[in-house]
Order: structure tokens, then C-alpha cells, then sequence
């Protein structure tokens, strides 16, 4: 099992925050730095000093980290252009020595969309799958050669298809929870599918459907990584567990049923149950982020474990 450390900056961390953490997230062991991809704070946070751009953080500790993977859960195909969407992932491919990993979903938040001038169309859906096409295209594309894309969305006339990532192919982590055109497009271009904030028994059935997916595309349902992400609250005693949970605004009842909350030993014990269904990789949502005491808790009572 693998764990991850991913974080919401939208709802206030500058980069040097960032920087720390993913810092303190290469340092402790974790696998992974990932971030979200928005531009509005959410649920009364003030988000203030402001938003921070995804593809920007990640160029930044693509120079500042040495091991652990960095990547988007998940960059909104609403924000960017497909072609310079892939220039930019490939660059930070290049800058970091082939450690990004890129998930793409939809978007969803209208009121960031309106709060930018970013336009929110109805069609978002179709839009994602044209934006999976030609950014795998890009990069699938020989050097010499060029690539053409003729779209309901999107059109590229002989595009010289650079630059390259170091990583061929670079991993794509498609996720959520529609039950047929999801499942469908990671099938047909994940290496990761991703089940946010969900139970297990709501994993399994969507894990299931992408397997199925998987063999109906001509895939082995094992050619995919299975993953989760989870809220985190862990603390030594139910006092530390208390005060995480009201640091970030939720009841400790709550975030036991629907993340991974208490005790290091119940913890690893629900990280368990989620093995059982074939998860192998944990995204641990850290929403405090001035909190590195939690990662290093986490880090030597819950990862030691696994």
C-alpha cells in the first residue's frame, strides 16, 4: 500500500506552504506530493493568501524535490487548452526527471469558473474525453512526426507534437463515480483510477464497473492501479484526534465513517479493509496544512505498518 500526501491550497497555503509540506512529504517516506487543481476557496474558508495555480506549484517542487511523485487530483479540462495543457505537463515531466503524474477530470465548481472568467460549458464531458485524446495523441506522437486532431472541441492541424515528457507514456489517473462513461475513459486511456472520498462498499461497486470496462476495452483489469482518497485525521489519543478534527471544521464521528480518522491502530486497520478490495494507493487529503507533527505521526505509526 501506498500512501500519498494530497492537499486543497485553495483553501489557504501560499507555495512556500506548499513547499514545506511537500518538503516534509519527501522527507517522512510518502510516495507522493499531489495537489487540487482550483482557483476559489470552499466551504467559508477565506483562502486567503489567494489561490495558487496547480501546473505552476508543481514546476516550482519539480526543482525542489528529488524523489517523490507530483501530480493533480484532479486538473479541470475546463481551465486549460488541450495542446498547451500537454506542453505544460511534459515540461514539469522534464524539470522533475519523469515524476509527474497527471489526473484530468471535467471540472465541476461553477462559481470558481464564474469568479475568474472562465467559461463553464454544458457539455464539460465531451470535452474531457476530446482533451484525453489529444494530449495522450501529443505525447504518443513519434519526434518527426505530427499529429492532427479534428474534433467537435478541439482541432490540430500537423502539430510538431512537442515537447516530450521523459516519461513514456506518463501515468494518467482518471476517477469519480459516474457509472458508465467514466469507467468507459479510463479503460480506454487510465494507468490509475481514483475513487474520491468514498466507502468501501461504493469503491468495490465502481472498481468492479472499471474492470469490466478494462476487459471490454481488450485490457487486463490488473493493467490498472486501484486507489482512494481519504480525508485524514490521526492522532495518538482522542484528545489529538478532537482537536485535528475541529481544526479543520468536522466532527470526529463523521470523519470515521468517511475517512480515515482515530487511532494509528484503526487507521491502519480501515486502510486494511480497503486493500481487501484491491486499493493500493491511498491519497491522504491533508487539509492542515501547518500541521507536519500530523505527517510525522502518520509517517511512523501508520505507514511503518504497511
Amino acid at each position: 500500500m501506498e500512501l500519498r500526501i494530497f492537499t486543497e491550497p485553495q483553501q489557504g497555503a501560499s507555495y512556500d506552504t506548499l513547499l514545506t509540506v511537500a518538503k516534509a512529504t519527501e522527507d517522512l517516506g510518502f510516495d507522493a506530493f499531489f495537489r487540487s487543481d482550483h482557483y476559489l476557496s470552499m466551504g467559508g474558508a477565506d483562502g486567503l493568501p489567494g489561490p495558487t495555480d496547480a501546473w505552476i506549484t508543481l514546476a516550482g517542487l519539480a526543482r525542489e524535490t528529488e524523489r517523490i511523485r507530483l501530480g493533480t487530483l484532479v486538473t479541470a479540462a475546463t481551465f486549460r487548452l488541450p495542446g498547451p495543457l500537454a506542453i505544460q505537463v511534459a515540461q514539469v515531466d522534464q524539470m522533475s526527471g519523469g515524476r509527474v503524474e497527471f489526473g484530468l477530470g471535467s471540472g465541476w465548481f461553477a462559481e470558481e469558473h464564474a469568479a475568474y472568467g472562465i467559461p463553464f460549458p454544458a457539455d464539460k464531458f465531451s470535452r474531457l474525453e476530446e482533451q484525453l485524446a489529444v494530449i495522450t495523441g501529443l505525447w504518443a506522437t513519434k519526434p518527426g512526426d505530427t499529429f492532427s486532431y479534428d474534433g467537435k472541441h478541439y482541432q490540430l492541424t500537423d502539430s510538431p507534437a512537442l515537447p516530450k515528457p521523459v516519461q513514456d507514456p506518463i501515468p494518467v489517473v482518471i476517477g469519480g463515480h459516474g457509472a458508465t462513461r467514466t469507467p468507459r475513459l479510463a479503460a480506454q486511456y487510465a494507468s490509475e483510477f481514483n475513487m474520491p472520498f468514498s466507502s468501501i462498499e461504493d469503491s468495490t461497486r465502481q472498481f468492479d464497473r472499471v474492470r469490466a470496462a478494462a476487459e471490454a476495452y481488450g485490457r487486463a483489469a490488473g493493467d490498472l492501479v486501484y486507489s482512494n482518497a481519504l480525508v485524514a485525521c490521526v492522532g495518538a489519543n482522542d484528545a489529538e484526534v478532537a482537536r485535528r478534527a475541529e481544526a479543520i471544521g468536522r466532527e470526529v464521528d463523521e470523519l470515521k465513517a468517511n475517512g480515515l480518522a482515530g487511532s494509528p491502530a484503526e487507521v491502519v486497520d480501515k486502510i486494511g479493509r480497503y486493500a481487501e478490495i484491491g486499493t493500493t494507493r491511498i491519497y491522504l487529503q491533508v487539509l492542515d496544512l501547518t500541521d507536519l507533527d500530523h505527517l510525522e505521526l502518520i509517517s511512523a505509526q501508520v505507514q511503518s505498518q504497511l
